[in-house]
């Protein structure tokens, strides 16, 4: 697999969200709006890069008794950092996301990421790996959170896209479940699509 298509995958393929549903309690949680769905994606992006560049490294030192917990031990550390910096830097978002942040720790798109791929492969492989999955997430959470942003009150990234009150079911958990399976619907039909043609 050549390294475009490695990065690629996370995007459409192997979206996490969208083909795998997986990271679905931060999903539907924190995209009430694209800049929260945005941010959130990032942190994970950040955490995923990272975790998988460090396990990649140290993967021949850990044994395999605890090969798990020491890949926990990692992610935590990056989750950590992200969540020091976004209190520090971005008290506001934080206070938003806060709560979703340390949950990244036992996010399932991380911890497997790091045990099927970066425990295997190369360095900069698995930054690549973790890059595209990363982006990936932040994409479909950010299209998530704009969608529902757009429904729900009318704007996008706090920019007014049209006047009047959107439906309040968009901004609430409902409205999540109910934009997450239309897109779901979509790329499965797209990614059918795609596999068609070849």
């Amino acid at each position: 697999m050549s390294k475009l298509n490695n990065f690629t995958k996370g995007f459409f393929k192997e979206n996490a969200v969208f083909v795998m549903l997986l990271g679905l309690c931060p999903t539907l949680g924190t995209t009430t709006s694209a800049i929260n769905g945005l941010a959130m994606g990032l942190a994970t992006t950040f955490v995923l890069i990272m975790s998988n560049a460090v396990v990649s490294m140290v993967k021949n030192l850990i044994p395999d008794k605890v090969r798990i917990p020491s890949f926990i031990v990692i992610i935590a550390s990056f989750v950590t950092i992200v969540e020091l910096t976004m209190q520090a830097y971005v008290p506001d978002l934080f206070a938003i996301l806060g709560l979703y942040i340390p949950l990244i720790v036992v996010n399932c798109i991380i911890l497997g990421r790091a045990e099927a791929y970066a425990s295997k492969n190369n360095v900069l492989d698995s930054i690549i790996d973790g890059a595209g999955m990363g982006l990936g997430f932040s994409l479909a959470l950010t299209i998530l959170g704009a969608i529902r942003e757009i429904l729900g009150s009318g704007s996008m990234f706090n920019i007014s896209i049209y006047k009047g009150d959107g439906s309040l079911v968009f901004v609430l958990a409902p409205g999540a479940f109910i934009v997450l399976g239309y897109l779901i619907a979509i790329v499965n039909r797209l990614n059918k699509k795609s596999a068609q043609k070849i």
